[in-house]
């Protein structure tokens, strides 16, 4: 399978630099639309999920439904002070202290993207208590020196959303991008390739289709509502997942860079089920592509819901270093790598082999 390098690098910072914080997807659902134009049609749903339904589609056919989450951890204005400044509340769950003096860019009420930082105490006005307890009150900082500022003039307003303003970079020497949101952007753009991919076969028994769910980062929501959708046989969930090859000792690791996707027997929302999970290893192992395997103890992904309804479910990560933080690492050879193991359990899959499961 031959993947354009200079497209998947396009389609990657595009989705990337998408500013899409839980519930406010609509900027991803741009870039999804935007790429699926002569293959394949985009509808949303009231949560705003991106249902898309390539041109091969029969509806004769049991489905096979592609998963990927189109949001990113983030944030929400939650009041706005006297002085100008901001309190927030975090859509999904940074790092603890990764927010600190991480600069951002927060939509205004006018639809406008703004840039500010999330302001911390300097050193020099720390009591000897704040420094030994190491605790942060943070703020969200626009530069406005009043509510009526912040208000009139920036027009910021409560439950208005903020996305660190990292912006997307590629290594073609080292094959390396460095953006934000790869968790799950990186996993957004293995999912649309290996669908692409798909989308003009006539010979397999499964109509394929996709969904580029909502509100994974609080609580994986949109995606139940996809699967109400299509009503799936069967599901292929798609993920920018925490690589651990810089922090774990090496007999432990179990998401490393340039090993392929990452499939999980175990996280805090789903036991993967062990047959469908068999299967795929076993269709990547005879396509002679690259996978690794992990028992996760934290965590969770759209598999949860989806795997509730009686729709077996296997999870393809995209190894992403620093997820949850305002900056992350991944390589273009795993997201292609990622893809291609779509599409062979694609190809190779049968109702019969899901009946099975």
């Amino acid at each position: 399978m031959d993947f354009n390098d200079g497209e998947v690098v396009e389609l990657l910072g595009r989705l990337s630099n998408a500013k899409s914080p839980s519930g406010f997807e609509d900027e991803t659902i741009d870039v999804v639309r935007d790429f699926c134009q002569g293959w394949g049609k985009v509808e949303t749903n009231s949560v705003h999920d991106a249902l898309i339904t390539p041109k091969n589609f029969t509806g004769e056919k049991p489905v096979l439904m592609f998963d990927a989450h189109g949001d990113e951890v983030g944030g929400m204005v939650k009041s706005i002070r006297s002085n100008g400044t901001m309190t927030f509340v975090e859509l999904g769950r940074f790092s603890p202290n990764v927010l600190t003096g991480q600069d951002v860019l927060v939509r205004n009420t006018l639809g406008e993207w703004v840039h500010g930082v999330i302001g911390v105490k300097p050193p020099h006005f720390m009591s000897a208590v704040e420094r030994a307890s190491g605790e942060l009150q943070l703020i969200l900082d626009v530069g406005a020196t009043s509510k009526e500022e912040a208000v009139n003039v920036f027009h910021m307003g409560m439950g208005e959303p903020f996305v660190p303003a990292t912006k997307f970079v590629y290594n073609e020497k080292t094959g390396v991008a460095l953006g934000k949101a790869f968790d799950c952007r990186a996993g957004v753009t293995a999912e649309l390739l290996a669908l692409r991919e798909l989308s003009s076969r006539t010979d397999l028994p499964f109509d394929v289709v996709a969904s580029v769910s909502s509100m994974e980062e609080v609580g994986e929501r949109g995606v139940l509502a996809a699967a109400l959708h299509f009503d799936p046989m069967v599901a292929f969930m798609f993920e920018g997942c925490p690589a651990d090859d810089t922090f774990t000792i090496p007999d432990d690791v179990q998401t490393a860079f340039r090993h392929g996707p990452m499939f999980r027997y175990f996280d805090c929302c789903m036991i993967t089920n062990p047959r469908y999970q068999r299967f795929v290893l076993k269709c990547a192992a005879e396509a002679g592509l690259v996978c690794q395997t992990s028992v996760r103890e934290g965590g969770g992904t759209d598999g949860g819901p989806t795997h509730m309804l009686d729709i077996p479910c296997v999870v393809a990560g995209v190894p992403s270093r620093y997820v949850h933080s305002g900056t992350a690492l991944c390589t273009l050879y795993d997201v292609k790598m990622t893809a291609e193991v779509a599409v062979a359990v694609a190809e190779r899959m049968t109702p019969e082999d899901v009946r099975t499961f």
